[in-house]
């Protein structure tokens, strides 16, 4: 595949020129439009022969008979790659980040949830995040009622995160099965990590379901549950209790022009729902050291609506990579400006949630 530096300088301006004023308007640019717009002194007929040899490598493409020209997956892989000036952001939208994201009273799931609103409201696209699984050893775990059909679990890690969620309780449930509950669980898992502590719960459930009252284990399971994220009403599940956590869908439907625009948002909502398998953006970020950028077909998550992604993990103290987060959108995503602000972030979430 050609690579940036077997174009000569007149062609990567012109390639650049295209990409940066697709990635703006969204529509085709024409040779004219160039010859006003780029310093160098080129007739319109000598940027059409620049176009048509671009055109030739499988670059750029007219959509339309007698129409400008618009990058291919292609043309937008080589400016990400070789020709976008990444600026950084000033110190005004760090500030503005963090007052977002961060606060004294957020819990893990609160910094999660307000890092992937941030994200799509900064870039005009769906912001997601993947949560972490936790390998901290539990400390205390203990329910508390909070009406009759409500409780909530409050959770505490041997490092002292805290984490709360509300689980519906059966009906007809004493204080005194919920306290059972508590004693419960505090002697079984003390000192295990969640991983360890479901298995074991598990087992011990199957084997010791009869010696315990019937609606203190339906609480147990329950609280089992809720700590694998199953009911969360802003996550996907996977079996291995990461959540992915998605917002700003709307915003995609912003910049709608054309049906078939319309039909690759209305592939990208279908994928968002039914991809199940979305944690594997883990996977593919993990091994990244940084900012990764998928175009298009290149992302097989989301090949059908063409969707762009950029995505970066976060970590842990031990550097460690615990989630990935990131912006999901059409192929025209201002990358020059979203890059930035994914890393900081990402940055930002592995040292909150620490």
């Amino acid at each position: 595949m050609v690579g940036v530096m077997d174009l000569n300088e007149r062609s990567r301006e012109i390639l650049r020129r295209v990409v940066e004023t697709y990635l703006e308007t969204g529509e085709p640019v024409g040779s004219r439009f160039l010859s006003r717009q780029l310093p160098l002194s080129l007739s319109a007929a000598s940027i059409r022969n620049v176009m048509s040899d671009l055109e030739g490598l499988g670059l750029i493409f007219a959509p339309h008979t007698s129409a400008g020209r618009m990058p291919t997956e292609a043309g937008l892989r080589m400016f990400v790659d070789g020709l976008l000036e990444i600026g950084d952001l000033t110190e005004d939208e760090r500030i503005a980040i963090e007052r977002q994201v961060s606060g004294s009273h957020k819990s893990i799931e609160d910094v999660l949830d307000e890092a992937s609103k941030l994200l799509s409201g900064l870039s005009h696209g769906a912001g997601f995040v993947v949560a972490p699984t936790y390998d901290a050893a539990l400390k205390h775990l203990e329910f508390v009622p909070i009406d009759a059909e409500r409780a909530l679990v409050v959770i505490v890690t041997e490092g002292g995160a805290v984490e709360n969620r509300v689980i519906e309780i059966p009906k007809g449930l004493t204080p005194s099965a919920l306290a059972e509950a508590t004693n419960y669980l505090n002697a079984q898992l003390r000192g295990r990590t969640l991983d360890e502590a479901k298995a074991h719960l598990a087992r011990e459930l199957e084997t010791q379901k009869a010696e315990l009252n019937e609606l203190t284990a339906k609480v147990i399971e329950a609280g089992l549950a809720t700590w694998s994220g199953s009911n969360s009403a802003a996550a996907s599940n996977d079996p291995l209790g990461k959540s992915l956590i998605v917002r700003g869908r709307s915003r995609l439907l912003e910049d709608v022009h054309a049906v078939e625009d319309l039909e690759r948002i209305r592939l990208l909502f279908d994928e968002l729902e039914n991809k199940r398998d979305l944690v594997q953006l883990l996977g593919l970020a993990e091994a990244a050291d940084g900012v990764r950028i998928f175009i298009g077909s290149e992302n097989k998550l989301f090949s059908l609506s063409g969707s762009s992604l950029i995505v970066s993990p976060y970590m842990d103290t031990q550097q460690r990579v615990v989630g990935v987060l990131g912006v999901i959108g059409p192929t025209r995503l201002n990358y020059a400006r979203v890059i930035p602000m994914v890393d900081y972030t990402a940055k930002l979430v592995g040292r909150l949630i620490n």
